[in-house]
């Protein structure tokens, strides 16, 4: 089948196995643009703006069900190096070992951070270091 053959009734198909509920919803816009609905009305009916509804449709044209598909997405990237991350890695696990309680503090780690590599972290981000070390 070529990539702009996709008829309702297999589009339908796709909605139904799709487990994403973003791409159950591109799909669905295809649906309705074949129906021959304005860009408007689709976004309006699937209360989506219509700058994402140009986007879909506009990458379903020039690319098939592949245009529809997410990217991956690389998130910020740390701020700190690999080798300083080692450094509060070894100061994490010495403060466990030498705490009464088998834990370190946030603010403990956030301060050592702050003073050895002059970064200020959130202490949010550091108990998810804390996990993610």
């Amino acid at each position: 089948m070529d990539k702009l053959c996709h008829d309702n009734r297999s589009l339908a198909k796709l909605i139904r196995k799709e487990k994403s509920a973003r791409m159950r919803l591109k799909l669905l816009a295809i649906v309705h643009f074949q129906d021959g609905k304005s860009r408007y009305q689709i976004a309006e009916f699937l209360k989506v703006s219509r700058t994402s509804v140009n986007r879909w449709v506009s990458n379903y044209l020039s690319k098939g069900l592949e245009g529809l598909k997410e990217k991956p997405h690389s998130g910020r990237p740390m701020i700190l190096t690999e080798k300083q991350v080692e450094q509060v890695k070894l100061f994490i696990d010495n403060s466990v070992k030498n705490s009464k309680s088998g834990k370190v503090k946030g603010y403990t780690v956030q301060t050592y951070i702050e003073e050895s590599f002059g970064v200020k972290y959130e202490i949010s981000s550091i108990y998810k270091m804390i996990e993610r070390l």
